[in-house]
This record gives structure tokens, sequence and C-alpha cells, in this order.
């Protein structure tokens, strides 16, 4: 996997998936078990420096799910960096809101089989 490494990191992710998000765990039990396409996801997942929410390897595709402190200046410039050094690496990212996830869990999968499928054409050389 892509990550550096790092023992703490390491322990980090696994505190965070034994203590995910109301929003989290809902979308997990969609991700779960390749239900989403056949993908198989991980979550809070180590890559490079950070850990991400949800990550299917085979496709590059991270999903994020963002509480409120997302909103602030300073976290949202952290997630601007981060963001453009994992663009810069491959990584393709979809973010939602806690409150998106909790209030639409069906419209959020529904947005990530549609990016999934914007990948694959991108991946194949088609526009769509």
């Amino acid at each position: 996997m892509t990550y550096s490494g790092n023992k703490d990191l390491v322990k980090k992710a696994r505190e965070l998936r034994n203590n995910m998000t109301l929003a989290e765990i809902l979308l997990w039990s969609e991700l779960r078990s390749k239900k989403v396409e056949g993908y198989k996801f991980r979550r809070q997942q180590p890559i490079f420096d950070y850990i991400v929410d949800f990550y299917c390897h085979e496709l590059k595709l991270i999903i994020e799910v963002d509480g409120e402190i997302h909103s602030l200046y300073e976290q949202a410039e952290k997630d601007k960096k981060r963001n453009r050094i994992l663009k810069i690496n491959g990584f393709n990212i979809l973010h939602f809101s806690n409150y998106e996830v909790e209030g639409d869990l069906f419209g959020s999968v529904k947005k990530i089989k549609s990016f999934i499928s914007k990948i694959l054409s991108r991946s194949q050389g088609t526009t769509g």
C-alpha cells in the first residue's frame, strides 16, 4: 500500500476505524463487502502521511466524509494541500459532508457510482 510505513499513522488509523462517525458507519455499511459496483474499499487507510476515510486501490479512489471542522479556514487550507498532493499522485477524490451522507445515504451511493463511471470512462479514453 502507498504509505510511509509510519507506525504511529497505522495506530491512528486503527483508532479511527474503532471510532467512526455516524456518517462513516452508514457509508461503510454500503461500501463494505464489494457492494458498490463490485469494488473493494478499505476504511481509514493510510496513504503517504495521510489517513483517508475510504479507499479503493483498484480505482485509486478516495472518499472523504467531512465534519464541520473542515469548514474552518485553517482546516480547509490543509485539505486543499492534501488534495493537491494526492491528485498529483493520481488519486481520485470524492468529498461528502456528514450531513449529506446522513441525510441521503442512497443519493451519496448514487454519486459514488456515477464518479466511478467517470473514472472508468477516463481510463478507457472516452468522455462521458
